[in-house]
């Protein structure tokens, strides 16, 4: 997601988005243990976003 793409967006809308990194995160964690990450740079993409999100939230309570 890119910064212009998480300012469009409302708290709840942002919150939701965090929550569906955070189950992503967690398979992408489980599919690397088995061997079956098909692309391993989406999970450090997948930090990434919810570094993005948690700081916009952040912000915005601020």
């Amino acid at each position: 997601m890119k910064k212009k793409e998480l300012k469009k967006l409302t708290k709840k809308q942002k919150i939701e988005n965090l929550v569906k990194l955070k189950k992503d995160l967690f398979n992408f964690r489980f599919q690397k243990v088995n061997g079956q990450v098909k692309s391993p740079s989406k999970i450090s993409e997948t930090k990434k976003n919810i570094a993005r999100l948690k700081t916009m939230i952040e912000v915005k309570n601020a």
